[in-house]
């Protein structure tokens, strides 16, 4: 039988899909890539649905997306408390151990919740933008900026690191956190709320591009992240900084087209 691969996560699909099973992406429509390299996200049509273990995830919604799951029996996700939007009564639920003290001294959410099925939850960033679905295949790790993680499955694993010198691209800061996401033997579906449009690079072996700290969205963690700074003059006698987050290749980058500050969150 023919199959149809998702340009965005590479699955196969059946012929008659018109949207890819693995993660929602359109079938009948060809990835839009700038002259730059830079590919623009599968922007996912009002309530396509798509499947992940033996649950379903159907996304709502273009200006203020929803993701609204439906839960199988053994199956569950996890998520920073604020982002529920509403549950079914009998979904049960827990909280990760995170040590929530160190996130909450680095300006995110202290409580990772988990909704475990059989039920229905559904989760929203309640901010404009779109949710960037991605397929992380088993033994592979994804590193995403702070504040940007919508959900995860339950074949996640999830920690969380600090980058230091990254928070503002004229400034600088004390850093900015990444959430780290690794999968074991088991395929994991990782769902990410991008503010404005997002886009993703490819970059080569060596290749090297410099992101501002505000529009990094997320990288594969064969991606070395460093900060640089750059000085230039503004006047006679003045001169300036600016810290930018250079990325070295090979691997995916992220980007979010919207600067969002996250201070009082």
């Amino acid at each position: 039988m023919d199959r149809i691969e998702c340009q965005w996560c590479k699955a196969q699909n059946p012929p008659d899909r018109t949207s890819c099973n693995t993660c929602g992406a359109p079938l009948d429509q060809r990835n839009v890539v700038s002259d730059s390299g830079w590919a623009e996200a599968p922007r996912l049509r009002d309530m396509t649905e798509f499947r992940f273990s033996n649950s379903t995830c159907q996304i709502e919604g273009e200006i203020v997306p929803v993701a609204e799951l439906s839960l199988a029996q053994g199956d569950s996700v996890f998520f920073e408390h604020h982002v529920l939007l509403w549950k079914e009564p009998q979904v049960p639920m827990s909280a990760m151990n995170t040590a929530g003290g160190r996130r909450m001294a680095g300006g995110m959410p202290h409580i990772v919740s988990i909704a475990h099925g059989p039920g229905r939850v559904a989760l929203s960033r309640d901010a404009t933008g779109e949710v960037v679905v991605l397929p992380i295949h088993p033994t592979h790790e994804i590193d995403v900026r702070e504040h940007a993680f919508l959900a995860g499955t339950h074949s996640l694993n999830y920690s969380f690191v600090r980058i230091k010198g990254l928070a503002n691209v004229l400034h600088g800061g004390s850093g900015m956190y990444m959430d780290r996401f690794v999968t074991g033997g088991d395929q994991g579906l990782l769902l990410l709320h991008g503010y404005g449009n997002v886009f993703q690079k490819t970059l080569q072996a060596g290749e090297k591009i410099l992101v501002e700290p505000g529009g990094f969205l997320y990288k594969d963690s064969s991606v070395t992240m460093n900060t640089v700074k750059q000085s230039f003059k503004t006047g006679m006698l003045g001169s300036h900084n600016m810290f930018l987050a250079e990325m070295t290749g090979p691997g995916r980058v992220g980007v979010q087209s919207m600067y969002v500050h996250h201070g009082t969150e």
